[in-house]
């Protein structure tokens, strides 16, 4: 570390953390001003009497490029979901398995109610398309909105209803499907390609191991920024600090606000948390509502997929509610227990809850139209970048790599145009 860094970074989530490392790989110093007092942004976990609570339903896709690269798997001893869901629909559960990785469960799940035997063989051929060539392939390809997409590859309403729209409806927090449908092609291949997981400790793991391979006091905690004005950021406090480059790594509300500019769409979540004694299902899958009434949208139950979520004896449930403003949050709890009472049994009154999340801003809204130059875009103005899910993939993917493009161009402009940039070390 300078007196006076190379590069002021605003924000310690995902993107900024991946720009601050970049940045320290080529040789560029850096000080990150974090508003909180941790790490993280959106994926947080926090301590409950015991339990893990991730700040919202989230899971890592093993086969995201930019988390392959930064992340170190096996340090942050990733236990995985089953490769499937169970859907709710009428008065019992179906399953819906992965046919290349459970064969025999996708066999016996053939015919179940979730869509015809023709949709199975359909999304067959989905995982194909998506699946065959590069990824920046899925990004030139001719875009609508998912639903749209859904209906031309001829999939059943049945289905669509069932499984698409709660499980995507539920990864995108737009349970109308209106997403572009390169983002469900991008998505849509991350789960077919890899596994869907979450570190042993929760997913606050993730940006705090980034954060440990960085130099101690390179982030500065509890510094909110209230202005900035090309190169020099002014505090909360009334301090100013100045560097060579500026790089906004905050969400996307917050990033509108110190630039200046209208704050983009995002969509809202709302998660809650219940302790129980006993598990209402036996194995570490997602459960969908496939019959489209009552709040929830999907549950699990982490504790099943890692112990550490809970403590010895307990267990942990997660509920997910989409467009949670069309709810009174007075009643929410009540109606969710009434809507799982129905699928579970009278013991979900004895359930404790822990927590509610009501995350206003939980993801960028991905609508048409998404051009391959938004997927590849970093912002640059008077000095200073813009960096996050919301200039990229809503990801973690997205988040990630944002921050390690902005830091490939902080690096190439700071170097001037004589000099050559060494791809292999970015």
């Amino acid at each position: 570390m300078t007196e006076k860094p190379s590069v002021l970074v605003i924000g310690a989530g995902l993107a900024g953390l991946a720009c601050a490392w970049n940045l320290q790989q080529n040789g560029v110093s850096f000080q990150i001003l974090e508003a909180s007092s941790s790490v993280g942004g959106r994926v947080k976990t926090d301590r409950v009497n015991g339990f893990l609570l991730d700040r919202g339903f989230q899971v890592l896709l093993t086969a995201y490029p930019e988390a392959k690269r930064i992340l170190d798997y096996d340090k942050l001893s990733l236990k995985d979901f089953y490769p499937g869901a169970l859907v709710r629909v009428g008065n019992g559960f179906h399953r819906v398995a992965d046919p290349f990785r459970h064969p025999i469960d996708a066999f016996y799940s053939i015919y179940s109610p979730i869509g015809t035997l023709t949709d199975k063989f359909r999304i067959a051929r989905l995982r194909r398309r998506v699946l065959a060539g590069g990824l920046e392939d899925l990004f030139n390809k001719p875009e609508r909105k998912t639903i749209e997409a859904l209906e031309k590859d001829g999939f059943s309403g049945e289905v669509i209803e069932t499984f698409f729209r709660p499980f995507f409806g539920g990864v995108f927090l737009d349970p109308e499907l209106q997403t572009t449908s390169r983002m469900f092609d991008f998505v849509f291949r991350m789960f077919s390609a890899g596994d869907t997981s979450v570190p042993a400790d929760g997913m606050g793991a993730i940006p705090e191991q980034i954060h440990a391979r960085l130099p101690t006091g390179s982030v500065r905690f509890d510094t909110p920024v209230r202005t900035v004005t090309g190169t020099t950021v002014q505090l909360a406090s009334g301090e100013r600090l100045s560097a060579d480059r500026v790089v906004i790594a905050t969400d996307a509300y917050a990033a509108a606000r110190l630039v200046g500019t209208a704050s983009p769409a995002s969509h809202s979540v709302a998660c809650l948390y219940f302790a129980a004694d006993e598990p209402p299902i036996d194995e570490p899958i997602l459960v969908l509502n496939g019959g489209g009434s009552g709040p929830v949208n999907n549950m699990c139950v982490p504790s099943l997929i890692s112990k550490t979520y809970a403590p010895d004896g307990a267990t942990l449930i997660s509920t997910t509610i989409l467009r949670p403003e069309r709810y009174d949050p007075a009643s929410l709890e009540e109606e969710v227990r009434r809507q799982l009472g129905n699928w579970f049994g009278p013991a979900v009154n004895k359930w404790q809850l822990l927590r509610t999340y009501w995350i206003k801003r939980a993801l960028p809204v991905q609508s048409l139209p998404y051009s391959n130059e938004q997927h590849q875009a970093v912002s640059q103005n008077r000095g200073h970048y813009t960096c996050g899910d919301h200039t990229d993939t809503a990801s973690i993917n997205g988040a990630l790599r944002s921050g390690r493009l902005t830091a490939e161009a902080i690096v190439r402009d700071l170097a001037g145009p004589d000099e050559v940039l060494d791809k292999a070390t970015l």
